[in-house]
């Protein structure tokens, strides 16, 4: 098999499982709808000023580069440029480092009236940043100043590669093996960063001196993550060293625990989907996220979602993000082709958006199923 970059043509897999493809339009612009201009208490997008707009993570109730370069990625797919403009600009305003150590950077958390919370950036969002702006230049074409998207996605790359060169400041990327790290400072990384599909497309369209390092990157993730999924269950940390094992050995960093499968580490499944869907690299995709549907869906079925060591043994910890485990579940049947990758599709379809106050990293993980399923999540 081909994938989707060779062969332009993306799965419906929704079509495929017999829904009709009025209901999957309908399906997908209700949730976009109220995602972005429901209710009060269901969205989490809000527009500031005149001319700016920003995710709300309504859990804890601040502004984060996760958010917003997938409210950007989502929005480029959707063809929403006002809305993609409004968070690029207020992203940018706020969130962007002029100068200082962390300068080229997004600082990963501000407040909603745009205060930064921490000057320190968190990689995933550089990176869904810069694939979402080159997306948006090749939809839209460059504008000027910061909507020069093109030379906006370069510059973050550049950024993510060279920081640190001239003594001041440390890449994003680990300059020894092409992997991406959890924070500039910190040798370890998070497999749910790890987006192979991105780094496939950086390698032709960021500066000509840096496309060979996102070309050995793409090649390293893919391998990295063969390391970090368990080889059994299929899940993955939230954090894992260099060579997949779990990070870390002490349980109390960063928060707490991050060893285990929890709500980064949903991402992952989703993320092998897409890179199957749109470079099919090889059949360990299919394997792992078979493996990983077979976890769910026949070890632990009927059972509420738990958090779990990665070898499937159940904590007395709900999830914390149970709705994001069904989405995740349902995205990983774009490589998944064991007994239950229809059965997870349809889970996730009679799944409604989740409401209340942890709505927004659950829903924002759902609107990418869905974009991902109906063939919408696209190269651009």
């Amino acid at each position: 098999m081909k994938g989707a970059y060779y062969t332009k043509q993306y799965r419906n897999v929704f079509a495929e499982c017999g829904y009709t493809q009025e209901e999957i339009d309908r399906k997908l612009k209700d949730a976009f709808h109220l995602v972005f201009y429901g209710p009060e208490n269901e969205k989490f997008y809000f527009e500031a000023g005149d001319d700016m707009g920003y995710f709300e993570d309504t859990g804890n109730h601040d502004v984060r580069t996760e958010g917003m370069s997938y409210a950007m990625m989502m929005c480029v797919q959707m063809n929403m440029k006002a809305e993609f403009d409004r968070v690029w600009k207020w992203a940018r305003t706020y969130m962007y480092m002029e100068e200082g150590y962390h300068k080229g950077y997004f600082a990963w958390s501000c407040q909603t009236d745009g205060n930064k919370n921490d000057y320190g950036p968190a990689p995933d969002g550089e990176e869904f940043f810069a694939m979402a702006l080159f997306f948006a230049s090749h939809r839209w074409g460059d504008g000027e100043g910061i909507f020069n998207y093109s030379q906006e996605a370069r510059n973050i790359l550049s950024a993510c590669i060279h920081n640190g060169e001239n003594g001041s400041g440390a890449p994003i990327m680990e300059p020894e093996n092409y992997l991406i790290r959890f924070i500039p400072d910190r040798k370890f990384s998070d497999p749910s960063y790890h987006c192979p599909h991105f780094y496939e497309l950086f390698a032709e369209w960021a500066n000509e001196e840096d496309r060979e390092f996102w070309k050995k990157a793409a090649k390293a993730s893919r391998e990295y993550l063969k390391k970090a999924c368990h080889p059994e269950t299929g899940l993955a940390a939230e954090y894992a060293y260099y060579d997949g094992t779990p990070y870390p050995e002490e349980q109390n960093v960063f928060g707490g625990r991050h060893d285990w499968y929890y709500s980064d580490s949903y991402r992952v499944v989703a993320n092998i989907g897409l890179d199957y869907e749109w470079f099919a690299p090889d059949g360990w995709h299919k394997e792992n996220n078979n493996k990983v549907q077979k976890f769910f869906m026949e070890t632990h079925k009927g059972e509420d979602f738990m958090t779990y060591e990665i070898d499937g043994t159940a904590l007395d910890q709900p999830a914390l993000h149970p709705v994001a485990i069904v989405a995740t579940n349902a995205q990983a049947s774009l490589a998944a082709d064991g007994p239950y990758a229809e059965e997870c599709v349809k889970r996730f379809w009679n799944t409604p958006l989740r409401t209340g106050d942890r709505r927004y990293y659950d829903n924002c993980l759902y609107l990418f199923a869905l974009l991902a399923l109906s063939g919408n999540y696209r190269i651009w």
